[in-house]
């Protein structure tokens, strides 16, 4: 077996775990560190094949993560739904989410085609198609709910970014001191935002890209339709500016999915998920300059979730 990088090394026990679980007469052949996730490791497994030909898997371990067991177990539940739908998933090859056998809770699954497109050329033509499949993925019904969605925030929690308007801040975090509005239970992801979308982009023709996966169910639970549209439309809003952040709410809708009629309680939703993200904007960002944009600092990050959290209040308040 070769490895690109020590990194990229599978421990002993969690070897032994992924070798039980392959087809008989393959074997792992290298092993490659993927980057982008913030409280995973993600390593992806070129397995050698009895006929010389070889396919990817992909390891996903939490190191000293707390809730992992829990994670994990959501994770393979929301694999083992999505096989057969329309939602393009990775396939469950095997789950120890209590690190029975391996050093640390593990999972194992398919190996999607695709990569992820955090660049701002050809957002007007990707952000219809992010729409369109969290419409898909909220048309699931499973015949067993995940759990309840979990807020993320508090008023008492809320980061409030250097040079705000403390005021104006105070005034949105009042928002999210209300009591959440009545909504009708949709199946999320929960993380749907682009650093969890895989696409195939052709170089001579962008217009042309296409959704190939989506990645990372740990956090699948029940809730509103705009929880799930408010933490896409945050992560848009920071990657390439506030405006887009408004731009998938309307995009999502024109896909078919359904938002709170009422303006207060649209802005309920926008602005918990936008608050939320104000404790761990340097968690947020930094895979996003790993990944090459270089340019969103932690401060220019904070600088426009302080534009876009104004933009929500002046649009919907």
């Amino acid at each position: 077996m070769t490895n690109h990088d020590d990194a990229a090394a599978v421990r002993p026990l969690t070897l032994a775990w992924v070798n039980r679980h392959l087809e008989v007469g393959e074997r792992v052949v290298k092993t490659e560190v993927l980057h982008g996730g913030i409280t995973a490791e993600m390593r992806r497994l070129t397995i050698g094949r009895r006929d010389g030909g070889t396919r990817d898997l992909v390891l996903r371990t939490f190191v000293d993560v707390e809730h992992a067991e829990d994670w994990l177990n959501r994770e393979a539940g929301a694999l083992s739904l999505l096989t057969g739908t329309a939602v393009p998933a990775p396939g469950l090859v095997a789950v120890d989410p209590t690190a029975a056998h391996c050093e640390y809770p593990s999972l194992l699954m398919t190996h999607l085609a695709g990569r992820t497109v955090l660049d701002d050329e050809g957002l007007e033509t990707r952000v219809p198609l992010l729409a369109r499949q969290l419409v898909a993925i909220h048309a699931l019904r499973p015949a067993e709910r995940p759990r309840k969605y979990v807020a993320l925030t508090t008023a008492d929690t809320v980061v409030t970014p250097r040079g705000a308007d403390a005021a104006a801040w105070a005034a949105t975090i009042d928002v999210i001191r209300r009591t959440a509005p009545p909504y009708e239970g949709r199946f999320l992801h929960r993380d749907f935002q682009p650093g969890n979308v895989l696409f195939d982009v052709p170089p001579a023709r962008p217009a042309s890209a296409r959704i190939t996966g989506v990645v990372d169910w740990a956090a699948t639970s029940w809730g509103p339709a705009d929880l799930d549209v408010a933490h896409c439309s945050t992560n848009l809003a920071l990657l390439h500016g506030p405006a887009w952040g408004l731009r998938f709410a309307e995009a999502y809708e024109e896909a078919g999915g359904v938002l709170a009629a009422d303006a207060s309680e649209r802005l309920y939703w926008q602005v918990r998920d936008g608050l939320a993200c104000s404790e761990e904007v340097q968690l947020v960002s930094q895979p996003w300059r790993e990944a090459g944009r270089t340019e969103l600092t932690t401060r220019a990050v904070e600088e426009r979730l302080d534009a876009y959290v104004t933009l929500l209040m002046d649009a919907l308040g």
